[in-house]
């Protein structure tokens, strides 16, 4: 199924950026965390004259180019995967469906949050109360306080 441009177009954007950002980070940190520092024959320098790459400063060896690999094969597959008709599909219905969404103003937002802090600092004391009276009174009962 083909859809066009314009179709779920920010959710399937939105979804491949954070999705890439996460394929970014897990390759960054094998990177830096593991083909550098276990791996020996990863650390020597492809080009004897280059052991830098240019401008960016990093290191042009074995593992670099295990990393930079890895992450286009995860862009490849994301770029595949997010243009599969179930998660396509998905991905459009779930903009639509955001599309409809009536979001709150700023005094509407700012009062809810009132109400919601002002219940759970209620709930918190209730509880709290009623833990130190049930504790109070279990003591009594169990260790025999006189009173």
């Amino acid at each position: 199924m083909t859809y066009k441009e314009d179709q779920g177009r920010l959710g399937r954007l939105v979804a491949f950026w954070v999705l890439a950002l996460f394929a970014f980070f897990g390759c960054f940190t094998l990177y830096r965390e593991v083909l550098k520092n276990y791996f020996a024959s990863l650390r020597e320098p492809l080009v004897a004259s280059m052991k830098k790459i240019p401008i960016l400063g990093i290191e042009f060896n074995g593992a670099f180019v295990v990393a930079v690999v890895l992450f286009a094969a995860a862009i490849w597959f994301l770029m595949r995967w997010l243009n599969r008709p179930k998660v396509a599909d998905l991905l459009i219905e779930t903009e639509s469906e955001m599309r409809k969404v009536t979001w709150p103003t700023m005094p509407e937002a700012v009062n809810s949050s009132i109400v919601v802090i002002v219940c759970v600092l209620f709930l918190m004391m209730y509880l709290a109360g009623a833990d130190w009276l049930l504790g109070q009174w279990a003591t009594r009962v169990l260790v025999g306080g006189g009173g």
